[in-house]
């Protein structure tokens, strides 16, 4: 039998754009986000508080499955995310300088997938203005035991010559108030961004930021890269070893993909399931044990989540799922891969 949310999001949600749909639903978190009642709410009925029984930068949490980085770009719904049952939060993609992203439309659904594209390109009210709601966040007691992560990219109107300095702005806004932060240099819809992978590009970005964040924390800031599921496999090698070079503290494994004929964008979900399989393995192998491999990609069940970690990963993400599963989706997932 189908599930309430199942029977809302085929009627109702499919009959309104995209965009427009997340923007109402974003309120709606928001809104449960802000009031007490509700959230708590929320965590007792879909997020149902238990044990902690996974660990993740040395933070104690209720699961392996996180929202991925893309649905709260703001910093504006990680406490009701938090409250229906994800394990841990990352927000963004922010950069330095707010911006608008790219021209509408830019976000569509793969209902027969249960899969999105999206070229959004990075809209965001910029490091700063998340930073300011982070900070508020964490003089909470709840924001205090939140695990939260925040995801940076380089503005759009910043030239690849500068990007290192576009990345560290946003690392010094925001270092101080997460628990680890993610370099993405993967997207596909800020032009040239993805060039940054190469080795030679990437290597002063992240240096760069592990040592602002650092700086700006006054402590030790975990920095992952994200990478591209469209990288070829050696390239894939070069980015984990370079991660060890730094010494950083892991590798987000995957983004979206262009490998489709859709149109412009990345597509999220399903289809990007085996080969975020693939990369994982791959990047586990290159950096052993002890780093951090945060799995993203076409996770849709416990089953898909339990894949990711069989091959390496040591937590996972998702985003796409959440919209076709609804808000009791992820707290599901989470009990069911509880450790007691």
């Amino acid at each position: 039998m189908a599930s309430p949310y199942s029977v809302f999001f085929s009627s109702v949600f499919t009959r309104i754009d995209p965009e427009t749909a997340h923007r109402i639903a974003g309120r709606l978190i928001q809104v449960a986000g802000r009031v007490p009642p509700i959230r708590e709410a929320l965590r007792r009925s879909l997020g149902r508080p238990a044990r902690p029984s996974w660990r993740l930068f040395d933070r104690d949490i209720r699961g392996p499955l996180g929202a991925a980085a893309g649905f709260d770009k703001d910093a504006t719904m990680a406490t009701a995310l938090d409250a229906m049952g994800f394990a841990f939060v990352e927000i963004g993609t922010v950069t330095a300088r707010a911006q608008p992203g790219n021209e509408p439309p830019r976000l569509w659904r793969l209902v027969p997938e249960r899969a999105l594209r999206n070229r959004m390109g990075f809209n965001n009210a910029g490091a700063a203005a998340a930073a300011a709601r982070l900070r508020r966040l964490r003089r909470t007691p709840h924001g205090r035991r939140m695990l939260i992560g925040a995801n940076i990219g380089k503005s759009k109107v910043t030239p690849a010559a500068e990007a290192v300095g576009d990345y560290v702005a946003s690392a010094r806004a925001v270092a101080p108030h997460v628990d680890y932060l993610v370099v993405n240099v993967s997207s596909p819809n800020t032009p040239g961004l993805r060039d940054l992978q190469q080795s030679d590009a990437l290597r002063p970005i992240l240096a760069a930021v592990r040592d602002a964040a650092r700086a700006a924390a006054a402590r030790e800031v975990p920095v992952l890269v994200k990478i591209a599921p469209d990288l070829a496999d050696p390239d894939v090698d070069a980015v984990a070893r370079l991660a060890l070079e730094l010494d950083l503290a892991g590798v987000v494994a995957v983004n979206t993909t262009i490998a489709h004929d859709l149109g412009p964008g990345g597509v999220s979900g399903p289809p990007v399931r085996e080969r975020g399989l693939q990369v994982v393995r791959r990047v586990r192998d290159v950096l052993g044990p002890e780093p951090v491999v945060l799995g993203v990609g076409g996770i849709s069940t416990s089953a898909d989540a339990q894949a990711y970690l069989d091959a390496g990963a040591t937590a996972v993400q998702a985003y796409t799922a959440f919209i076709y599963g609804g808000p009791a989706w992820p707290g599901q997932v989470n009990r069911a891969l509880r450790r007691d």
